[in-house]
């Protein structure tokens, strides 16, 4: 499967009306990038359902479910509904897969504990469940962070698909990982070169994760403190998890994580307010040349 070097990760994805969406996979593939990647969280559309929409209005571009969360479905619907997907657009679709986290998780009503030994069992689930499934290919990548998940996905899986991470996590990640499987990072970036303006747009972005304990510790294994994490992040953990600037400085954040073993990064362009898949549409038009695409 190609997907390319780089490609675009955007919660409006799943949340906007259907049309938007067509017409913006549509530019996102015109413009050259390898892949769209669609979320599952709170107030978003079913992300399988959502990649279906995507695929069918797109020609050659790879779609990922970045990150469908293993709590939502069991394992014998998420390898139905990826083989289904697969099946339907051949070299296309790749799936992403979570413990997603303890907050979120207990919404939906759900106890989370050993996400390490859940994520196994369930992958345990799936590999069963294709045994009857019809024959499809497709890459599985855990959305992993810490060693042993790292390991899980590097044994049992494809690759990784990390999330709220520095190129210094990719390097690791790829150590762990090894030569032969997928790291694929996601890399918010917003072309803004005042240095207020851009962190105070980054801010917006991080404040959520900032409260998710699954992160925090990721960062604190990088070096990073409870006092990089208060009044909305330091200077230095804003500048290490947003890139921002001009464009010359949004693809050197990207080939920094090329150059630390990334096979694929997939940007997410934040805007001033809330998320905005227009003004997203805008910085990767305005991206894509510099970045060879």
């Amino acid at each position: 499967m190609d997907i390319g070097r780089v490609g675009v990760w955007h919660p409006m994805i799943a949340k906007a009306p259907a049309e938007e969406v067509r017409r913006a996979a549509g530019r996102i593939e015109a413009l050259g990038y390898g892949a769209i990647w669609v979320n599952e969280g709170w107030g978003g559309k079913e992300p399988f359902t959502v990649a279906a929409i995507v695929l069918a209005a797109t020609e050659r571009i790879a779609v990922g479910t970045g990150i469908a969360n293993l709590w939502v479905r069991d394992a014998a619907t998420m390898a139905a509904a990826s083989v289904a997907l697969a099946d339907g657009y051949p070299g296309r679709f790749l799936l992403g897969i979570g413990v997603s986290h303890a907050p979120l998780v207990g919404q939906r009503g759900h106890h989370y504990d050993k996400p390490l030994a859940t994520m196994r069992a369930y992958l345990d689930a799936m590999d069963e469940a294709a045994q009857i499934l019809p024959k499809a290919e497709f890459p599985r990548v855990l959305a992993a962070l810490r060693p042993k998940m790292l390991e899980l996905a590097r044994d049992r899986a494809s690759g990784a698909h990390p999330y709220f991470v520095p190129p210094e996590h990719t390097v690791q990640a790829r150590r762990i990982l090894g030569p032969d499987r997928l790291l694929i990072p996601e890399q918010a970036v917003v072309i803004e070169s005042d240095p207020a303006r851009a962190r105070e747009i980054a801010r917006t972005h991080m404040a959520y994760y900032l409260t998710l304990p699954n992160y925090l510790n990721n960062l604190r294994t990088l070096g990073f403190t409870d006092g990089d994490f208060a009044d909305g992040g330091s200077d230095r953990l804003v500048d290490a998890i947003v890139a921002w600037g001009d464009t010359d400085a949004i693809v050197k954040r990207v080939r920094a994580h090329l150059d630390a073993g990334a096979d694929h990064v997939a940007i997410q362009p934040l805007s001033p307010d809330d998320p905005d898949l227009q003004d997203a549409l805008t910085q990767l038009t305005h991206l894509a040349p510099s970045l060879g695409l």
